[in-house]
């Protein structure tokens, strides 16, 4: 299977595929963490046409203008304009012409603005004691079963002190949340 995998730096989900003998290419502005195929640039820039040699995509849109962690500065200054333009992206990756897609994003502006999820996981699922509600909207897939439903229910993700590269690290995919996609969706 071919997948693309959106707005990747890690390698995490694009790895998991590929550890199954999957032909996995990851996306992004920033180059890729870890070996495997990536491509550095802006995906909309890229021919429609390309996308269609494409069997599954995971989109991982930057959520900076959509959660709901950041609802109060939606209105402070250009934040409107920018949050606009990050649904717009939203729905460019939900109209892909490619026949699976996964988008993924925290709670936020997405489910009032496009459309509900599909779905709404946890880390604590999928073998990771933490909590992170994460909400999947799918075309032709069906809802990642839980692989392994641990104790823990930690915020960690929310307890992250300030820092440069806070965004970066709230922004990563569990390995498990990883691997039950390539194994479900894979197949």
């Amino acid at each position: 299977m071919k997948v693309a995998v959106l707005c990747e730096f890690s390698g995490t989900v694009r790895n998991a595929f590929t550890k199954l003998g999957h032909d996995a290419i990851s996306f992004d502005l920033l180059p890729s963490e870890t070996e495997g195929q990536h491509i550095q640039r802006d995906v909309t820039e890229i021919d429609i046409g390309y996308w269609k040699s494409f069997d599954l995509a995971i989109c991982h849109p930057p959520c900076t203008y959509l959660a709901s962690s950041g609802a109060r500065w939606f209105n402070v200054g250009d934040r409107s304009q920018k949050q606009q333009e990050a649904l717009e992206f939203v729905r460019w990756c939900m109209n892909l012409p490619i026949s699976k897609i996964a988008v993924e994003n925290p709670i936020g502006v997405i489910s009032s603005k496009i459309r509900k999820p599909d779905q709404i996981i946890q880390p604590w699922q999928f073998g990771h004691g933490e909590t992170k509600a994460t909400c999947l909207w799918l075309k032709n897939l069906p809802k990642l079963i839980p692989t392994n439903i641990v104790d823990g229910r930690e915020q960690q993700v929310h307890k992250m002190p300030p820092g440069p590269d806070r965004w970066k690290e709230r922004s990563r995919t569990y390995t498990g949340i990883a691997n039950a996609m390539a194994s479900q969706w894979g197949s």
